[in-house]
């Protein structure tokens, strides 16, 4: 809402020459009452004749409206204060002329006030403008330290003399329009640990005072939770968010509340700003989940966003309205708030609420934005990768499309940190540039219920059987090839194949079930996040399927791979149901299958027992690779490929005898070879025989093997 500055401070200096009467009336007739002006210790104690004064005093008056000025002095304020109001009038009817308007008519307006809350306001006003009011007010109130007018002075200026004063009293309740809206607040007071409203000191909001002379800024309690914008319609939101509003019809009145709801805010946001460009009027946009973080009541919070909202014209858009649910439904009292508000509403959040506990009056248009599809991420891509940045030639999206399940707002800012990457390397954006940022945007709190693992192994450093080495390259095959398969060739919706790719790595321990995990990872550029099942399994009914359910909430947007391991904490056979807990063991299992079947990502399960495995559930994973204990040529090769180059090693390290005397996985040998290193560190700096055997006999201690020196040492 514009209105000429000039013309609104002009209006509010002739409406304080008003109050300056009222004020003017108020001394005399202390004075005429007879307080003493000399009296250094006014205020400070109630003397033998105050006490007898404030006795005979009638009921509901004050000393002042006690004092009976004379007809000329009567005649004469009221000629003043009719001038006043005459001048007043002509101010606004020559702006309304020229069509200017002030913003004090536009708060009149929008809060439907009397002409004694407009007064109250101004007279709280005037501090903020004239420090000479701070000392009239100490005056007026018989204390110097009260710079702030009380309620009763309130009344005292703005009442005519007699109890009927009291009945205003009914303007300063929570529930009217002056602190319903917080337009005013009332000031504790120190000494007084419950004063009476009466005594009670009023102040208006900074806020509102900015506004009132011609700018704005929020309410502090909002603070830096609400923006005001002026929004023209673009291209940017119009990609984001235009589909949804397409067969929607949305009155820009009081018939109705949208109801935005969705994964991503920024998406509701870019919808709510087309909204307020369609209809040519400002949008308010306002966090109360971040509002309500500073001890916040939802009430207030929403109370001080619709005001603003009306002293802007301006269409409020709630964000956060999920903060405020109870059992998935807001209270009732919100609700009513939402209703009585005279003008458009538009309600973000990322679930789709009810609406319980009181009568409909508005209707609620509800409006979805969901997770953009693959093609809309290809061409959300496309759009934010557009023709004024440098680009690599070879740049291609569809695997940004494909395996990052980003929002369209993830989206935009990883093309942005993608920009920032490659002009930091100095060079156009590549491939790397867009998959390093595109990850660092996908489920940044993943991390915070698994342990993300970066992968460091390589197809040369795992030593395999070719039938499970050719498994390992299909799965790779088969998430590159979901683009073309599931959307060109339309085999996703023709056969209901889903998106997502799970595999069971079988195997005893240190085979490396992890390795592989890592080498897929690596080789298609995807995050790798670590799930030990048995920190997740818990004795609370229900507790495992939140848990697993938290993890693959948080996954779906990264579509990172999902490494389940110790497995054989939750599987068994399900032929072996002997109690309450067998049978609930079996329910959290098919709740694991469910989600990892409907996870668009890779999801891999590693148990040490396959035999732990019904085979009905077995036949739901696409892929299953049993990775077999290494025979001697395999843990020779393993022994060669884990031991590093750099390390200095004796003439007498033998793998060959290593590989043949002692029968251990990928994951012993790597524990042999640290522990030996470690030891050669402090010990002449070259690995030795007596190094490996030493860390040899320290790995069968831990399996509970003990092997005499003898034994180790011989050929």
């Amino acid at each position: 809402m514009l209105n000429d500055s000039v013309h609104t401070l002009t209006h509010l200096k002739a409406e304080l020459q008003r109050i300056d009467v009222l004020i003017q009336r108020e001394v005399r007739r202390l004075q005429v009452a007879g307080r003493d002006p000399v009296d250094t210790l006014r205020g400070l104690y109630v003397s033998d004749s105050d006490a007898e004064a404030l006795l005979a005093r009638p009921f509901g008056t004050s000393l002042g409206q006690t004092a009976e000025l004379d007809d000329q002095e009567v005649r004469a304020f009221e000629q003043a204060e009719q001038l006043a109001r005459q001048q007043t009038k002509w101010l606004v009817k020559e702006a309304r002329r020229q069509g200017k308007t002030s913003r004090l008519l536009s708060l009149t307006s929008a809060f439907q006030l009397d002409e004694f809350e407009v007064d109250a306001l101004l007279v709280c006003l005037a501090p903020h403008l004239d420090l000479r009011y701070e000392r009239l007010y100490g005056y007026l109130q018989d204390d110097v330290m009260r710079k702030r007018p009380t309620v009763n002075l309130l009344l005292d200026l703005l009442c005519e003399p007699g109890p009927g004063r009291l009945l205003r009293l009914a303007s300063f309740n929570d529930d009217a329009p002056l602190f319903r809206y917080q337009l005013l607040e009332r000031l504790p007071d120190s000494n007084v640990t419950r004063p009476s409203l009466l005594s009670q000191s009023v102040t208006i909001d900074e806020s509102l005072v900015s506004w009132l002379l011609g700018g704005y800024q929020a309410h502090a309690s909002l603070g830096g939770y609400a923006s005001l914008e002026w929004p023209q319609i673009n291209e940017t939101d119009s990609l984001l968010a235009a589909e949804p509003l397409t067969d929607v019809v949305i009155p820009g009145d009081a018939s109705s509340i949208a109801v935005f709801h969705g994964p991503d805010e920024k998406i509701q946001v870019a919808g709510a700003r087309l909204v307020a460009a369609n209809m040519k009027r400002p949008l308010l946009v306002v966090n109360l989940a971040g509002v309500m973080q500073q001890d916040i009541s939802s009430m207030r919070a929403l109370r001080l966003a619709l005001r603003d909202a009306r002293l802007t014209g301006a269409i409020p858009c709630l964000m956060g309205w999920e903060s405020c649910l109870v059992e998935s439904s807001p209270p009732p009292a919100l609700l009513a708030e939402l209703y009585n508000y005279p003008d458009l509403v538009i309600v973000a959040s990322t679930t789709n609420w009810q609406a319980r506990g009181i009568d409909r009056v508005r209707h609620l248009l509800r409006v979805a934005f969901p997770e953009p599809s693959y093609s809309q991420r290809g061409a959300l891509w496309h759009f934010f990768l557009r023709e004024d940045m440098a680009i690599d030639p070879s740049l291609e999206v569809a695997d940004l499309a494909s395996q990052f399940i980003l929002s369209a707002s993830q989206i935009r800012d990883a093309v942005a940190s993608a920009r920032d990457r490659a002009f930091q390397h100095g060079r156009a954006l590549n491939n790397m540039d867009l998959f390093v940022a595109a990850r660092s945007h996908s489920s940044p709190r993943l991390a915070e219920l698994a342990r993300k693992i970066v992968p460091r192994y390589q197809w040369d450093d795992i030593v395999l059987p070719p039938d499970q080495r050719a498994v390992l390259r299909e799965i790779i095959s088969t998430v590159r090839g979901r683009p073309m398969v599931l959307h060109t060739w339309g085999v996703g919706q023709k056969l209901a194949a889903s998106a997502g790719v799970t595999a069971m790595f079988a195997g005893p321990p240190g085979t490396g079930k992890t390795m592989a995990a890592e080498v897929i990872a690596g080789e298609l550029g995807l995050d790798l996040y670590k799930i030990d099942l048995s920190t997740v399994i818990n004795k609370y009914i229900g507790e495992t399927e939140k848990n697993l359910g938290r993890i693959f909430d948080e996954a779906s947007s990264s579509n990172a791979i999902l490494f389940f391991d110790e497995a054989d904490s939750i599987f068994g056979k399900r032929s072996e149901v002997k109690d309450s807990h067998d049978r609930y063991a079996n329910i959290e299992v098919s709740y694991l299958l469910q989600r990892m079947e409907s996870y668009d990502g890779i999801t891999i399960l590693a148990t040490n027992l396959r035999a732990n495995l019904d085979e009905a559930f077995t036949r739901r994973f696409q892929f299953a690779i049993d990775l077999p204990f290494p025979d001697e040529v395999e843990r020779l090769h393993i022994w060669q490929t884990l031991f590093p180059p750099e390390v200095p090693r004796a003439d007498d390290l033998n793998f060959g005898l290593m590989a043949r005397r002692f029968k251990f996985a990928g994951g012993s040998i790597r524990n042999i070879i640290v522990s030996a290193a470690y030891l050669a560190a402090t010990n002449g700096g070259i690995v030795t025989m007596e190094h490996l055997l030493h860390g040899t006999r320290r790995e069968l201690q831990k399996m509970g093997r003990l092997i005499s020196d003898i034994d180790l040492t011989n050929s």
